[in-house]
């Protein structure tokens, strides 16, 4: 039985990384696009494969592999603002405070 395709939406997507792998300070904005996703861990996932492709990769994305502690901001205008880090284990929704 075939499950019924969800609705697509665009997220407004930000890559924050620091200047040094592995550093828990400093992050800076590197990247911003937009996603078409069914939801947050679809989006995630899309980002994830795109810039952990060297194919896929934007020509114009001057950042590195996305790795551990990399923070990708999901901008969802009055719906909210999402923080998610990337752990060994996959997303997890983290505080704003974290990038400061």
């Amino acid at each position: 039985m075939m499950r019924p395709k969800r609705s697509r939406t665009t997220y407004d997507m930000t890559i924050f990384q620091t200047p040094s792998y592995g550093e828990d300070k400093g992050y800076r904005n590197v990247y911003r696009l937009s996603i078409e996703a069914e939801d947050h861990a679809d989006a995630l996932y899309r980002t994830f494969r795109m810039f952990n492709v060297s194919d896929l990769m934007p020509k114009d994305f001057n950042g590195r592999y996305l790795t551990s502690k990399d923070i990708v901001f999901i901008d969802e205008g009055r719906k909210g603002h999402f923080y998610y880090r990337l752990q060994s284990d996959g997303w997890a929704q983290v505080n704003r405070v974290i990038l400061q």
